[in-house]
């Protein structure tokens, strides 16, 4: 298994945050630093995404937080793109966080970002869902971060067919490979925020398949305690692009909270 390249974090005092490092698009994960907490708020009416940030920008200053205080993402997509279509997107989506002034130390990404695609009333383009940003806060007993969605691919990294794990093989007879490599992932990227399953408020699953056998047989009895007492969250949505068939992200120690 081959994680996100640069696992460590890199601290921004100014925001109040650190990220784990990605890759162009989004970063693999974000922890709010010593003094903060991270707020998710989810929209309570989706908007096309680049409408989204003017929502964003009404409550950061409601907030009284700066722009660069968000750290986080959450994107909805009428159906999975292709390779090359994920590909321009995401120049699109980098060229819009670059304008706001997101990317640091020369163009790096330190947004976590999760975006998958409703089966069930997608939406008629790509929608904003949720984002996170930073606030101060007395209560620093807990962690509080947001990892970003992984796919099933051997290499986050390495956006090509080739990279898919089990190739073309139905999901009976590689959804168990597909599920331990996402969880390789995810573990990795805890680790490098310094956490484990045990600081996880909500371990989402994405996918439209029968998910079932490779919960009880994979997922679950790798989250340890996590499992029993707060289990998974399994959201009716496909991995962002074709040919992918399982996606988790996790977070916790958040405050949760309704947007516009």
């Amino acid at each position: 298994m081959s994680h996100t390249p640069g696992m460590d974090l890199v601290d921004h005092a100014e925001r109040g945050y650190g990220h784990v490092r990605g890759i162009s698009p989004y970063s693999a994960g974000v922890l709010a630093l010593r003094g903060f907490a991270i707020t998710r708020v989810t929209l309570q009416r989706p908007l096309p995404w680049l409408d989204g940030f003017a929502a964003i920008d009404r409550t950061l200053a409601a907030a009284g937080r700066p722009p660069d205080s968000l750290c986080s993402i959450e994107l909805r997509s009428p159906t999975p793109h292709s390779f090359g279509g994920f590909g321009s997107f995401n120049d699109d989506y980098r060229a819009a966080l670059d304008q706001r002034g997101l990317l640091v130390d020369g163009g790096e990404n330190p947004v976590a970002r999760t975006n998958v695609a409703p089966r069930l009333d997608p939406p008629d383009t790509t929608h904003l869902f949720a984002f996170g940003y930073t606030v101060p806060t007395d209560e620093t007993d807990r962690p509080s971060f947001i990892v970003s969605g992984a796919g099933d691919l051997h290499d986050q990294a390495d956006l090509r067919p080739e990279s898919i794990v089990g190739g073309e093989r139905s999901w009976v007879d590689s959804g168990q490979e597909r599920a331990a490599v996402v969880l390789d992932e995810l573990e990795g990227r805890l680790s490098a925020l310094g956490l484990d399953w045990d600081d996880t408020d909500a371990v989402v699953v994405y996918s439209v398949e029968a998910v079932h056998n490779v919960l009880e047989s994979v997922v679950l009895p790798r989250l340890g305690p996590a499992a029993t007492g707060r289990g998974v969250h399994w959201y009716w949505a496909e991995p962002p692009i074709q040919g992918l068939l399982f996606e988790m992200d996790a977070r916790g120690g958040v405050n949760e909270m309704a947007g516009e």
